[in-house]
């Protein structure tokens, strides 16, 4: 039985690319996205979002060398960003905030090639992975943004920039000390209400039922949404909003799932 550990390493096969070793500190991805776009030009705050580390295949590595020059916006907060220069078109953009692993955001962006979805995470398997499927499915109106979706709105979004906005399975943030971690909070909603044209639609969705009544109160309190339910509740699920396979999961294990549709209410007049 040969001895792994002390045998050479079998040379590559003839054709097999070769990948020059990387020197130490040098990122995986020169050209794709910043381990941490904004750096320290802006203040520490309390953040909704934890960054995970998990490994990246080789297709999605390939994707994310091959797209993110093109279809990449890391979220630096140093200019203010022209949807219609980012997507090439003036079509309506929605922004998405935690698309995980891409596969539901792909499929409403084939199932709504006039809308412009610019997705926002800091997992870089899931950008590869999206950036991945929107090149092998055609699709040109999907833009992924790494990092901190707050200051995209607050630095990069001119007023009424947005068509909608979607917040789908964030963190529960579950143990009450953290629920200040939570990304639906007043706060944010009167952030996302500047960039979001009148009529624009908020649609966030939760299987951590604690969660979806905070949600609902505070929607229901804020004063730039009003619920689309005549009677004030939770919303069917939308058939644009794709059954993803880990909520399928829930649902088998008796999870329930919320979907919360309000819209941006008209600017109110002063005076």
């Amino acid at each position: 039985m040969s001895d792994s550990l002390n045998s050479p390493a079998a040379p590559p096969a003839l054709g097999d690319p070769v990948r020059p070793a990387r020197a130490k500190g040098e990122p995986r991805f020169p050209d794709g996205p910043k381990a941490d776009p904004a750096g320290s030009h802006f203040e520490r705050r309390i953040r909704s979002f934890q960054p995970r580390r998990s490994r990246v295949t080789a297709g999605q590595a390939d994707a994310l060398r091959r797209l993110w020059p093109q279809w990449g916006l890391d979220i630096d907060g140093q200019r203010v960003i022209d949807p219609a220069e980012l997507f090439g078109n003036d079509r309506p953009v929605v922004l998405e905030i935690g698309f995980g692993m891409g596969e539901a955001t792909a499929r409403m962006a084939a199932g709504d090639p006039d809308t412009n979805i610019l997705a926002v995470d800091v997992h870089t398997p899931g950008q590869g992975n999206l950036l991945g499927l929107a090149d092998r499915g055609g699709l040109t109106n999907v833009r992924v943004g790494n990092g901190d979706a707050i200051i995209l709105l607050r630095e990069m979004l001119r007023p009424d920039s947005l068509d909608g906005l979607r917040v789908y399975f964030p963190d529960p943030w579950p143990k009450k000390r953290h629920h200040k971690r939570r990304l639906i909070q007043p706060e944010f909603l009167t952030l996302a209400a500047t960039r979001l044209k009148p009529g624009a639609l908020l649609h966030c969705a939760t299987d951590w039922e604690p969660y979806a009544e905070q949600m609902l109160d505070v929607l229901t309190a804020h004063p730039d949404f009003e619920n689309t339910q005549p009677d004030g509740g939770f919303a069917p699920r939308p058939e644009f909003r794709p059954l993803t396979r880990f909520e399928g999961q829930g649902l088998d294990k008796g999870h329930v799932v919320n979907d919360l549709l309000f819209r941006r209410v008209p600017h109110r007049q002063d005076g």
